[in-house]
């Protein structure tokens, strides 16, 4: 019989948080399919990278998109998992680009293509595509493909893994203007741009909070103030004014998007003459609540 101090703590936990990471990677392929089953392979509109192969290669000569893809894949994974990211690397990339594969050949006779219409194609090709690309990032895996070649191209002869994918992306698409046309090549363009918007809002948000860097001589009056009514904590940072070279306090405070009017609003009441600067922070997260909030 076993009691509660013989259980190790965290090791129910780390199960759960791996079969969490593995349920989102395989939502995410899920999401990933249906992009390619309804909008792209019936519409001939080549998604970048070796999925787009696949869809060049099934066009051309037959097979499956899925099994293709995949057959594509069995190279870059040999090279991910030799010089790249090991095992754990190998196991979760190998499930992305599997499940996939399955989804993308299982599903396609299942549905029905909801519409030709380009405009449609680009919103929602994109957006099922960068969701489901969110969704395997944050399960941490990947789907192969040309990441992993931009990752070897990076350290095997230093180029930048953002040009490398795009030069990959460039040579799949200028292909598939060749086979499909210019028009459904252009569309795919669109697809790319619509599933990066979908991915990067997954992953960071859509810019909920505001961060404002305020300077002025009454600092005191203006932190009060800010913690008073918006109920926010705020920072004071110590600066040094580059041309005067005297010593300024400067005020740093994050608030939601709809609180940075009432925000520049007591600036401008306090001091109408103080710098403020206003911008959209990538993520936030922890922080100290206020000591009378509830």
């Amino acid at each position: 019989m076993v009691n509660d101090t013989q259980i190790k703590p965290g090791r129910a936990g780390s199960r759960r948080t791996l079969a969490y990471d593995y349920a989102k990677i395989l939502a995410g392929t899920l999401l990933m399919a249906l992009s390619v089953d309804l909008f792209l392979v019936p519409n001939n509109i080549v998604a970048g990278g070796l999925t787009g192969l696949g869809v060049l290669t099934h066009h051309l000569f037959g097979g499956g998109v899925g099994l293709i893809t995949f057959v594509l894949n069995l190279p870059v994974l040999w090279l991910g998992w030799k010089h790249i990211g090991g095992t754990r690397f190998f196991i979760r990339t190998l499930v992305g680009v599997v499940s996939f594969s399955l989804y993308v050949d299982l599903l396609a006779p299942l549905l029905t293509v909801p519409t030709g219409d380009r405009l449609l194609i680009i919103f929602y090709g994109g957006l099922l595509n960068g969701v489901g690309l969110a969704m395997v990032f944050r399960g941490r895996g990947t789907t192969g493909g040309v990441d992993i070649l931009a990752q070897m191209a990076h350290k095997w002869w230093g180029v930048d893994v953002g040009q490398a994918m795009l030069v990959m992306n460039v040579v799949v698409l200028s292909l598939a203007g060749l086979v499909f046309g210019l028009e459904p090549a252009m569309v795919a363009l669109l697809v790319a741009w619509a599933t990066t918007l979908a991915l990067d809002a997954v992953l960071h948000g859509l810019a909920a909070s505001r961060q404002a860097v305020i300077i002025s001589e009454k600092h005191e009056e203006i932190a009060a103030s800010i913690m008073q009514n918006l109920v926010r904590g705020v920072t004071v940072l110590e600066g040094t004014g580059g041309f005067t070279g005297e010593p300024r306090k400067v005020l740093y405070v994050v608030v939601q998007r709809h609180e940075a009017h009432r925000l520049k609003m007591r600036v401008e009441e306090i001091d109408p003459h103080a710098f403020v600067v206003i911008s959209s922070p990538q993520e936030v997260r922890g922080g100290y609540p206020m000591p009378w909030r509830s």
